[in-house]
């Protein structure tokens, strides 16, 4: 993993809210082509770091690096325009709207010449056959109808829709917030699928979770952030769930050569 390519940095990110520190000093790194677990207790400002990389809030100090350039994101469009996709838990998917829509919703295609630069008028023709590309590309042509609305669409199938949205426009990095929680055995295994379909693709993946067998059958190697500092990487092979546990609890310590080679 040392000699991949280094896609997304954070260096000593602090937020404080008054007297609250959410974040501490953070630190993460991303590499190219790998799925990064962030686990963390509750209140350990793992959302607050996952936050700052998507773009929806600004951290006091401490720089993010993307292909070694810093750069500063003032909202989650200029993470987007980055090419930083984002997931969230609640899907933030329009249940009104068919699947092709909520694809390209925000960045919908106008017809070409006059009638998309005066009169405005969406391409759907394109949008419609970009989007069922896009979802074959990810294994998700079991939906029959693309233009159906996403409320008819089962648990698993949105939580696909959502991923492939993320997907399509994502240039370097997805991050995924707690896909699987609310989610079936049979849907969550699709999700964790199409999770390494995203990352056989090329992009990287970040994946916030706190279901521990799926963060160790998926991930290459696991942040665990506790009182909004990363304490220690480990990887599935040299770690047990229990042991995760335990450091991310502080019921353990981490090793010291996990302490000082967190990017290896």
């Amino acid at each position: 993993m040392n000699n991949q390519k280094m896609v997304l940095e954070a260096r000593k990110l602090v937020k404080r809210y008054g007297h609250v520190t959410a974040l501490d000093g953070a630190d993460l790194e991303l590499h190219q082509g790998e799925i990064l677990a962030v686990i963390g207790d509750n209140g350990a400002g793992k959302s607050s770091l996952i936050k700052a990389l998507s773009g929806a809030l600004v951290p006091d100090s401490g720089e993010i690096l993307l292909d070694g350039v810093p750069i500063s994101f003032r909202s989650p469009m200029d993470a987007r325009n980055a090419g930083i996709e984002t997931v969230y838990q609640n899907l933030a998917v329009s249940p009104s709207l068919n699947i092709a829509d909520n694809l390209y919703l925000g960045r919908e295609k106008r017809r070409p010449g006059i009638l998309g630069s005066v009169f405005r008028m969406l391409d759907r023709k394109a949008m419609h056959d970009e989007a069922k590309q896009k979802l074959g590309e990810l294994g998700l042509l079991t939906i029959q109808n693309i233009n159906q609305a996403v409320e008819t669409l089962s648990g698993g199938q949105r939580q696909g829709v959502a991923v492939a949205r993320s997907a399509a426009f994502a240039r370097h990095v997805v991050i995924m917030d707690e896909p699987t929680a609310a989610l079936g055995v049979k849907e969550s295994r699709r999700v964790l699928n199409l999770i390494r379909d995203v990352r056989d693709k090329g992009l990287s993946v970040i994946l916030i979770s706190h279901n521990m067998p799926h963060v160790f059958e998926v991930a290459d190697r696991i942040h665990i952030h506790r009182l909004g500092q990363r304490i220690a990487v480990i990887k599935p092979d040299t770690h047990t769930m229990s042991e995760a546990v335990a450091i991310m609890t502080g019921a353990m310590a981490p090793d010291e050569h996990q302490a000082g080679a967190f990017a290896a």
